[in-house]
């Protein structure tokens, strides 16, 4: 038995109502969907790490995934996996024609506007309403925020909604930088500051920084999880040093845990 075949009997079987697994029966799309959720970063955190071994074991967690939701798709009568299969198929050879149809495309980036066209037609043809805006439709509101951020300017400048270069866009984090510090500084102190516009303010600047990111071409999600790992690299240099001169980080000065890490900086972490 081919190993895809035996995994959707063993998930047939979890499902069975007679002798299944209660829990699996009891599940849902939705009480599913964030194990779904969980599977994909953990794959993701399995390619960071470069650890081969466990990016095959998460991409079988994954795969079990969309084994169970095709299940529990087909106990309702809607689809199965054979038919979550042959969609994907469609779609891969529909905005791939370069390889599966007539058209020349010259290299990736070409590949890149020909596949986004492809979405924007798709999205089209979907449309109940098509007097309804379809340039931000269908962006998954479950998406983490920045990766959101970064997919909605990415949608508004495919219709010239943009910059024209990226200068516009570092002008554009200066001034709402100048915002929040506005709200700020009207407050007086932080237990002041008007919570709500304070949050608007600051989302306003993340937005901005994202876009940024969209016209350097680098993923935000990417840029902030080397961002935190270095935190914890470096902030764990400064907890060890701190070890060995028989304190905590609650004993030591700020100045002290600042020339630390400042020290950590310097040694690459």
């Amino acid at each position: 038995m081919a190993a895809i075949d035996r995994l959707l009997e063993i998930m047939k079987r979890l499902r069975d109502p007679n002798g299944g697994c209660p829990w699996d029966l009891q599940q849902s799309f939705r009480t599913i969907a964030p194990y779904t959720i969980e599977e994909a970063y953990e794959v993701a955190d399995a390619i960071e790490r470069d650890d081969l071994g466990d990016l095959r074991d998460e991409l079988g967690d994954l795969l079990f995934q969309v084994v169970f939701h095709s299940q529990m798709a087909q106990d309702q009568g809607a689809f199965n996996f054979d038919d979550v299969a042959a969609s994907i198929c469609d779609k891969m050879e529909r905005r791939h024609p370069h390889v599966f149809g007539t058209v020349t495309i010259a290299d990736a980036a070409q590949q890149t506007v020909a596949w986004e066209e492809q979405k924007r037609r798709e999205r089209a043809a979907s449309a109940t309403d098509a007097n309804a805006p379809a340039t931000l439709s269908n962006v998954p509101v479950a998406l983490p925020a920045l990766t959101r951020a970064h997919k909605l300017g990415k949608r508004a400048a495919q219709v010239g909604f943009e910059w024209p270069d990226v200068g516009g866009a570092l002008d554009k984090v200066r001034e709402e930088i100048e915002e929040l510090r506005h709200e700020i500084v009207q407050a007086g102190t932080v237990k002041g500051i008007d919570k709500a516009a304070a949050e608007h303010e600051i989302g306003d600047v993340l937005f901005s920084v994202v876009n940024i990111c969209r016209y350097l071409d680098l993923d935000p999600e990417r840029a902030l999880r080397d961002t935190n790992r270095r935190f914890e690299r470096r902030f764990g240099y400064v907890e060890s040093q701190l070890r060995e001169q028989g304190k905590t980080p609650e004993q030591a000065t700020l100045a002290e845990m600042d020339a630390l890490w400042d020290e950590g900086k310097k040694l690459g972490l």
